[in-house]
């Protein structure tokens, strides 16, 4: 065999093995495909079988109940009857008693009448008189009092309620999954407000909310997993730690004391008789905690904002010298954010408004009050000193190269982890990371020798800096 029909022949076997393969592959995956078919087509079989149990089931008690219901309208009816009968059979008595004497009396008085024997007609007449004037003049109590309109007229069978119940009756599925809007839903450092909508509101009876914390794409995956989980009466943990809201009635829930600057699973689902179907799962962070600078931390030499969110250095006092005073061991122009933070995951931004001599960072309460950040054990900070740029902690500087233009600093403290982290923040570029083993609260701390500094705070992580949305 030549050499060229060598190569032909193993390059037509590698593309049939190849084909074969894919061929197995697509074999096996119909084959699977056909399973789940035949499956859903015998669940369809059982539960429609199911079903059509139930609705007749369904129907002989509604039969059951209209039987009952004639049979205790029939009886109200006849027992009408015999009661409205009897009073009218004595009313009839009554009323013949009375003719049978009125009767009596008038043949009298006509007999009297005719009666020619003037004494006799004296004495029967006086007699007759007085029964007849008796008689008329209580005419209205011999007369029995009939009522003359209770004859079942004024009752009425009206069923056509009933009968439009009757003729809407059709079978209840399981709501459409809700859809979590997203861009409605809102965020504070310790709240998330979730909005959502359904297409078939008006069939869900109730709403439930599941959710817990993102740690990667894998608690996606097994979202749907929860939608088993029974819900209780008020917060509950789930065994696999899916925090469950039972019982919702609108279409919005806002969830309370979560952890600042963390992203979390939120699932919906929507409940009436027939069952449930869940939401796709949606992911919503809480923002990072706010804070504002702290205007009795500030250096004399500084000036804060009236809204406490910039710090500018008083540039009349800073032309006798070109190099900071703590640099020539006179003190630090430094101010302290206004809370001190011991947990969670925390995002903000400085704005650097042409400063050259700048400092950003972190402080423990128990850091020197007049020393540059980063010049101790307790403080780690990013710093420009005109052209260059450095990151320091305990006096070890290590230098960085940013952008030239550097505008906007992003800090992202992971106290639990152990970490603070500095980025170009318009350019989404990492600069460096400290390593911390964290023993004591800390403070966002910052220096500057001239223009001004402004902070951003209150912001979620932003995406690209979120480390779970880059687990495989």
């Amino acid at each position: 065999m030549l050499p060229g029909d060598v190569f032909l022949k193993l390059e037509i076997e590698q593309n049939l093995e190849s084909n074969l393969t894919n061929l197995i592959k697509r074999n096996t995956e119909l084959e699977t495909l056909l399973a789940k078919l035949i499956q859903t087509c015998q669940h369809v079989e059982v539960n429609a079988s199911r079903q059509e149990a139930k609705l007749t089931e369904e129907c002989d008690l509604l039969i059951e109940i209209i039987q009952q219901r004639r049979q205790i309208i029939g009886t109200k009816i006849k027992e009408g009857k015999v009661m409205r009968l009897r009073k009218l059979a004595q009313q009839i008595a009554n009323c013949k008693q009375c003719i049978e004497r009125s009767a009596s009396l008038i043949s009298q008085a006509e007999h009297s009448l005719k009666e020619n024997d003037h004494a006799r007609f004296l004495q029967t007449a006086k007699n007759i008189t007085e029964r007849v004037s008796m008689a008329t003049a209580s005419s209205q109590v011999l007369i029995p009092e009939i009522n003359l309109n209770d004859t079942f007229d004024t009752f009425a069978l009206d069923f056509s309620r009933e009968k439009k119940l009757l003729e809407c009756l059709d079978y209840l599925t399981a709501p459409n999954p809700p859809t979590i809007r997203e861009e409605l839903c809102t965020a504070s450092y310790d709240t998330i407000t979730v909005h959502w909508t359904s297409d078939d509101e008006f069939s869900v009876v109730s709403y439930e909310l599941q959710y817990t914390i993102f740690t990667g794409q894998a608690n996606v995956v097994i979202a749907h997993a929860c939608t088993c989980l029974v819900g209780f009466a008020g917060l509950c943990n789930s065994a696999d730690s899916w925090m469950i809201v039972p019982n919702i009635k609108q279409n919005h829930y806002t969830v309370h004391g979560l952890q600042s600057g963390t992203k979390y699973i939120f699932m919906v689902k929507a409940i009436n008789q027939a069952g449930n179907r869940s939401s796709e799962p949606g992911k919503l962070k809480t923002n990072s905690q706010p804070f504002k600078l702290d205007p009795k931390s500030a250096h004399r030499k500084l000036k804060v904002s009236h809204d406490n969110l910039t710090v500018e250095r008083d540039e009349s006092s800073s032309k006798k010298s070109h190099t900071p005073e703590r640099f020539t061991s006179q003190g630090s122009y430094g101010v302290a954010g206004n809370v001190f933070i011991d947990s969670g995951r925390h995002y903000w931004e400085v704005v650097i408004s042409g400063s050259t001599w700048y400092a950003i960072g972190l402080a423990y309460k128990s850091a020197p009050k007049h020393e540059w950040i980063g010049k101790n054990s307790a403080s780690w900070a990013l710093c420009r000193c005109n052209n260059n740029w450095v990151v320091r902690h305990n006096s070890k500087e290590i230098p960085i190269e940013p952008a030239p233009h550097l505008r906007r600093v992003g800090i992202l403290l992971d106290y639990d982890n152990g970490s603070v982290a500095f980025y170009d923040a318009l350019n989404s570029i990492h600069l460096y990371t400290f390593d911390v083993a964290f023993a004591q609260p800390v403070c966002p701390t910052f220096t500057v020798w001239n223009k001004c500094l402004t902070i951003i705070t209150g912001l979620p992580i932003p995406d690209h800096l979120d480390c779970t949305e880059q687990l495989p």
